[in-house]
């Protein structure tokens, strides 16, 4: 199972597992797919959206976790 980091860009998670886009909608984040977005860090990310990094980061391993994406 792949960890998420803080250091990880949004495009290395959905790499990680696409279907976790909704953790994403849930802050706000609906443009994944937008060139900066797909570059930013969890952590710029969060900053930029005013988002508590490690309350998204926990979502984001929990749904991984649960959920987790076999290709």
């Amino acid at each position: 199972m792949n960890k998420i980091t803080l250091d990880m860009t949004i495009a290395e998670v959905l790499a990680i597992n696409p279907e976790i886009a909704p953790v994403f909608f849930e802050y706000g984040m609906h443009c994944l797919s937008c060139p900066v977005a797909s570059a930013e860090t969890i952590a710029e990310a969060a900053e930029v959206h005013g988002i508590d990094a490690d309350e998204m980061l926990a979502k984001l391993n929990e749904f991984n976790n649960e959920h987790p994406y076999n290709a």
